[in-house]
This record gives structure tokens, sequence and C-alpha cells, in this order.
């Protein structure tokens, strides 16, 4: 990578790069509500191993909360915790992630020189759309802020990306999704002291985990569920019990219980539905193999974790390499089929399963080389003439 034809600060000292987080002043907020605040964490982790980043800081935003709010939800967090005051007269570039800049904030960090630079890991066309369809909450996605670029994930390239050309009015960059298991090793070790996150052969019968958000059509349960309900229909020794984790709020809801009604694995008693908790803490729990659906959104930190612990994944991402077992789009018969096919085979493919994970997962690492190169390179991107 070369710098001559960068201007200041990039020659001359290096670039000192926020990433903004939102943090709410009543505290009490988890790593796992969302992949966006581990996508924050991993950010910053790759930041500081870039060769051109000097600084690189944690940006309390979006609320009237402070840095020292964010001290038990933060714990450990690889750099420094600052708030948007110390960021507009510190940093040269600002990252917008969990929390959204306001647009006069943005302005005023321009003329003075900063870049700033939209980094979107949310399907946020589906969001906007159906904000505005069902009457749901604005989330202020289009403020009208002047940002130099916007970064987004390969998932969303058919979805979202002109639309971020379109409305954010700036050029639009593809960028590696970013994991590392930290977060998960760090749960477990509060759970189970010295114990892994693994999957565990020769159950007589799996436990199945459905964990999609159901907040918004790009994951559900509804493809998941029928999948399990086609295995369960070819072969009922398979399954010991569904958990469909994420729907206690729809139990009561007539069409999802008409649907959920019809099925054999809720009129034989094998599923159940449940509220929301940690992926480890369900999984290490109740859970055998995940089975996952996405709409226009085929990277997902639950895939890794699942990937990571050895344990059956069954979905339908064309971004995870030839990991997990594969059904294609809305395809649930076929995933059915797939989810046969894991029950007879993994716990004796149970080594090869994992060396082609791990090796898939070594390309997310965020001090993987070519993941610091690519964000390197954007960076200093935003740096010439």
């Amino acid at each position: 990578m070369t710098t001559t034809s960068f201007r200041s600060p990039l020659t001359e000292r290096g670039l000192r790069v926020g990433v903004s987080i939102f943090v709410r002043r009543s505290g009490g907020q988890s790593m796992w509500e969302n992949g966006i605040f581990q996508n924050c964490i991993f950010l910053v982790m790759l930041l500081l191993r870039s060769p051109i980043v000097s600084e690189t800081y944690l940006v309390v935003g979006g609320s009237d909360a402070t840095p020292a709010d964010a001290k038990d939800f933060l714990a450990g967090a690889p750099v420094a915790i600052i708030d948007m005051n110390e960021a507009a007269s510190k940093l040269d570039v600002m990252i917008e992630m969990s929390a959204q800049l306001a647009k006069e904030w943005t302005v005023a960090f321009r003329e003075r020189g900063g870049k700033i630079v939209s980094m979107r890991v949310g399907n946020d066309y589906v969001i906007d759309i159906e904000r505005m369809i069902f009457d749901k909450p604005q989330g202020l996605l289009i403020s009208g802020a002047p940002y130099h670029e916007v970064w987004t994930l390969a998932e969303y390239e058919r979805s979202c990306k002109p639309y971020y050309e379109s409305t954010f009015r700036a050029p639009v960059r593809l960028m590696p999704h970013l994991w590392s298991p930290l977060v998960l090793d760090r749960e477990m070790a509060r759970l189970r002291p010295g114990q892994r996150f693994e999957y565990q052969p020769s159950k007589r019968r799996w436990r199945a985990g459905i964990f999609e958000p159901n907040i918004c059509m790009v994951k559900t349960s509804f493809i998941p569920m029928l999948v399990c309900e086609i295995a369960h229909r070819e072969n009922a020794n398979i399954l010991e019990q569904v958990s469909v984790y994420n729907t206690f709020h729809l139990k009561e809801h007539a069409g999802f219980n008409n649907f959920a009604s019809h099925l054999d694995i809720v009129r034989h008693g094998i599923a159940t539905f449940e509220g929301r908790f940690p992926f480890v803490e369900a999984v290490i729990n109740h859970v055998d193999v995940i089975v996952s659906h996405h709409w226009e959104n085929a990277q997902n930190y639950v895939y890794y974790e699942a990937l990571y612990g050895g344990y059956p994944l069954v979905h339908n991402s064309h971004l995870l390499g030839n990991c997990g077992y594969r059904y294609h789009e809305f395809d649930c018969e076929e995933g059915g089929r797939a989810m046969n096919r894991a029950f007879a085979g993994h716990d004796q493919n149970l080594a090869s399963y994992r060396t082609t994970a791990n090796a898939f997962l070594r390309t997310l690492d965020p001090e993987y080389e070519e993941n610091v190169r690519t964000y390197s390179e954007a960076l200093a991107a935003l740096y010439v003439h």
C-alpha cells in the first residue's frame, strides 16, 4: 500500500478513527441484543491492526448517555471510549455504525476536514419500507448527513447497495464481514468456566433451536419451523424437541397460532415457543442443531457461532462456502432433507466439518491480513485527491 498521494493527516501521523456505538443512559445493555454491537467491537479490533491508523476509539452516541454509562456494557472493550464532543475535536475519521450521527454534527465535522463513513450492517431497505408501510416509528436513516462513503456487506449487494447510492448520494463500497469468537468465549467463561462451547455427539435424538429474531421480514422462524416439520414427517425419530426462540410474543397472534397449530411438530408436542435468550446460554443448555433462514441477509453471527462450536447448521446462505447443511432460498422441503442428512452423518464427519468451518471462520477474523488490508485501503481512499 502506498501513501504518497494522500494528504495529511495520513502521511504525517496516521489516522485517528472512531466508531459510533449506541449506549442507553439507563444501562442494562448486552452484547447479545443484536449483531451490530459485536460488529463495533470487531471493527475497532481490526483498526488497531491497521498500519495507517494511529488511534482508535468507540464513540458513545445516539442518546444523552456518556462514556461512564457504558462502563458495564463495554467492559473489556479493546479501545478507549469517548463522547461526541471529544470525537469532534480529536478524530480524523468517524465511522457511523451503531449510533446514527446527527446531521449538524457531521456537517461541522466535515467543515473542519474530518471524513465520515456510514457502515451499514442491516438490511435497511427492508427495514425502511416496513417502517413506512406498517406505520412503525421513523428510523431516521435518511437524515441528509453528508457522508464521504457508505460501507456495507456482500449480503446487501442486491437489495441495499443501489438504495444507499441513491438515498445517501455517496459511493458505496462492499466490505468484509468481521467476526471473532471473543464475545462468545467471554460469555462461555462466565456461564461455564473451563468448558468449551462445542457440539456433543452421540445423541439419540436432536434438540433443534431456531433463533431468528422475528422483528423484520429478513429473518423469521416460519421456514425453519417448516424445515423441522418436513424432517419430522420423514423420520419421527430425529427430533426430540424444537425450541423456537423469539416467538413468545407471537403465541397469541391468530395468524401465527393458526400456522403453528397445523404442524405435526406442534400437534405431537415437540415444539415450544420461547422468549429471547443469549445464543450461548440457550445452545449449551437446550440445543443440538441450529436451523435458520434468511431473506437477503446471508451473513449472520448465529451462523458463525454455530460453526465455531461444531454444531450442525441447517441454512440457506450462499455466503458460507461449504459450511453447514445448505438448502436453497425458501425450499423447506430441501431443508428437511438437509436436516435428515445432517442427522445421519454429522457425528461421523464431525472432524472434517470442524476443519471446513474453522478454515472459513479464519477469513472473518478482524486480524486476518486480507481484512486489515481491505479496510486500510478503504480508509486511505478517503484521502486520495
